[in-house]
C-alpha cells in the first residue's frame, strides 16, 4: 500500500455521511476501499443495525472483513451481477472525473464493481481534488510472469505519449506486494498526466498488464469533503 497524505479527517467523514443518503432500501451496492470508503462502510453498517435492507459486493479483502465487521450484509457479483450503486474513494479527482485509484492496491477489483453499477458516487476530501492528473504515482496491475519485459513495454509506451518517470515494484516488506488477485503493482511516477484517456488506452493494449488505475468515465458524481462539511464537485 502506498502512503497518503494524512487529509482531512472531518472532511471524510462529512463526505461519506452524505453518500449516505442516496442509498435506498433493498439497493445493491459496491462498497469500495480506502479511508473514506472505509468510514462510508461503518456509516452503512450502523443504518443497517437500524433496519436498513441492503446487500454489498466488496472491493477488497479489507473492505469485506470491515462490512462484516459493522453487520453489512454481503454478496458476490457472481450471485448478483448488476449492482444499483457503488461508493468508494480515489486517489486522485481530474477534469471530467477520471481518476486515479489503487494506493491500496484494488483497483482491478473496484474497476470491476464499479463497472457493475448503474451509479458511481466518489467520496474523497479535497486535497484530492487535481487540475492534472499524475502527482500520485498510477499504479499499473500486472501479472508476474514476464515482469521486466512488461516494465519495458510500459516505458515506451509512455515516452511515445511524452511521459517520463520511474516505476517502482510495489513492495511489501522485503517481498514483491501481491493483489487480491494474485498480482504485482508497478507505481508509475509521471507526475503529470495530460491525456490521461490516451494512456489509458495505451497500458489495456499492453501483453501482461492487467488493469491500471486509470478510471475514466466510471465516475457519475463526486462527493468532496472539507473540514465537517461536504458537497457535491461540479462535473
Amino acid at each position: 500500500m502506498l502512503e497518503k497524505a494524512p487529509g482531512d479527517e472531518a472532511g471524510r467523514a462529512a463526505a461519506a455521511r452524505m453518500a449516505l443518503a442516496e442509498v435506498r432500501p433493498g439497493m445493491k451496492l459496491g462498497l469500495g476501499s480506502g479511508r473514506t470508503a472505509e468510514q462510508f462502510v461503518r456509516f452503512l453498517g450502523e443504518k443497517v443495525k437500524a433496519g436498513l435492507d441492503v446487500a454489498g459486493v466488496p472491493t477488497s479483502e479489507r473492505t469485506a472483513r470491515l462490512a462484516v465487521e459493522s453487520g453489512v450484509p454481503l454478496t458476490t457479483l457472481d450471485e448478483t451481477p448488476h449492482l444499483d450503486l457503488t461508493i468508494d474513494g480515489a486517489d486522485e479527482v481530474g477534469p471530467g472525473f477520471r481518476l486515479v485509484k489503487g494506493g491500496g492496491g484494488a483497483l482491478l477489483r473496484e474497476k470491476i464493481v464499479a463497472a457493475a453499477s448503474d451509479r458511481m458516487v466518489v467520496v474523497v476530501d479535497d486535497t484530492k481534488i487535481v487540475k492534472t492528473l499524475g502527482a500520485f504515482p498510477l499504479p499499473i496491475e500486472i501479472v508476474s510472469f514476464g515482469l521486466a519485459a512488461t516494465r519495458a513495454a510500459i516505458v515506451k509506451a509512455a515516452s511515445a505519449l511524452g511521459l517520463a518517470g520511474e516505476l517502482t515494484l510495489r513492495k511489501s516488506g522485503d517481498a514483491a506486494y501481491v493483489t487480491d488477485g494474485g498480482h504485482y503493482i508497478l507505481d508509475a511516477a509521471f507526475r503529470r498526466i495530460p491525456d490521461p484517456d490516451a494512456l489509458a488506452a495505451t497500458l489495456d493494449s499492453i501483453p501482461g498488464v492487467v488493469e491500471h488505475g486509470l478510471f475514466i468515465g466510471l465516475a457519475k458524481s463526486v462527493i468532496v469533503g472539507r473540514g465537517g462539511a461536504a458537497n457535491w464537485l461540479a462535473p
